[in-house]
């Protein structure tokens, strides 16, 4: 397993090569290129002969930055085998699951995300039994957490024409600068989260992950927690191309298409 490190730290991304090869491999090599934009999203591409990771120094140098490269790892990994969850075409199911139906843009976008953690349930199946989970479940609960209290409030109710240089009062909403978490996805987040943490026995049924996927749950009416649960934690660990189709035709129509299931 070949592993370069271009403008950044090697050690975490060699360190995880070092454990993943402990148990799997990648015939073909990597190249990891850190960039100093702390908004550079982590992404994956691949060629015939090659991998390539990019991602911000910000996340390179962070706690999970180990793990985050065997996540990454894994997807490669996946890629490489053929695995059904990586060569499903993720627009051809989700449009196959909504055909007929009409979407709001934003439940669209959704519903990428959601196909992405479908990917992310047979990744972490990969790389979770090589290194223990004592970093991801803190990280899920953070980033549940900030979600569910980034949730959107009551708008402000007064009058915006009376006065351009209107006082807000104590106790009074301020108007949002940025956008607000959505509730709909973010529920089915703390679904994917409570799924992954069972998947691989993280957790005790009294963790605080459960009392904040249950608020996240309060927000959003339309997204059943136990359901998307349910879809991520009971993924087939080896999939055929139908099986995996299915389940993420299912899964689309479940948040987006009004229920219902795809044939077999």
């Amino acid at each position: 397993m070949d592993v370069h490190v271009q403008g950044g730290p090697a050690e975490p991304f060699l360190g995880a090569k070092d454990l993943f090869s402990t148990e799997h491999d990648l015939k073909r090599p990597v190249t990891v290129r850190v960039r100093e934009d702390p908004d550079e999203r982590t992404r994956v591409s691949h060629s015939d002969d090659a991998h390539r990771l990019t991602i911000s120094r910000q996340a390179a140098t962070s706690a999970m930055s180990r793990e985050l490269a065997l996540h990454e790892y894994a997807h490669m990994h996946h890629h490489e085998r053929g695995h059904p969850s990586h060569t499903q075409s993720t627009r051809e199911a989700i449009y196959l699951a909504l055909a007929g139906r009409s979407v709001e843009q934003r439940k669209l976008t959704h519903c990428y995300q959601i196909a992405n953690h479908m990917k992310d349930v047979y990744a972490d199946d990969i790389w979770m039994p090589v290194v223990p989970g004592d970093k991801l479940v803190p990280f899920l609960e953070a980033s549940l957490a900030a979600a569910v209290a980034d949730r959107p409030g009551d708008p402000p109710t007064w009058d915006r024409s009376t006065s351009s240089n209107r006082v807000r009062q104590p106790g009074e909403p301020a108007a949002r600068l940025t956008p607000a978490a959505d509730p709909d996805i973010t529920a089915v987040n703390a679904a994917f989260a409570l799924a992954l943490c069972e998947r691989h026995n993280l957790v005790e049924t009294d963790h605080r992950l459960y009392d904040l996927a249950h608020a996240a749950a309060q927000d959003a009416e339309s997204v059943d927690l136990a359901e998307f649960k349910r879809h991520f934690a009971a993924l087939s660990p080896e999939p055929d191309e139908s099986e995996f189709r299915k389940a993420l035709v299912d899964v689309t129509r479940a948040y987006a298409g009004g229920g219902g299931r795809a044939a077999d």
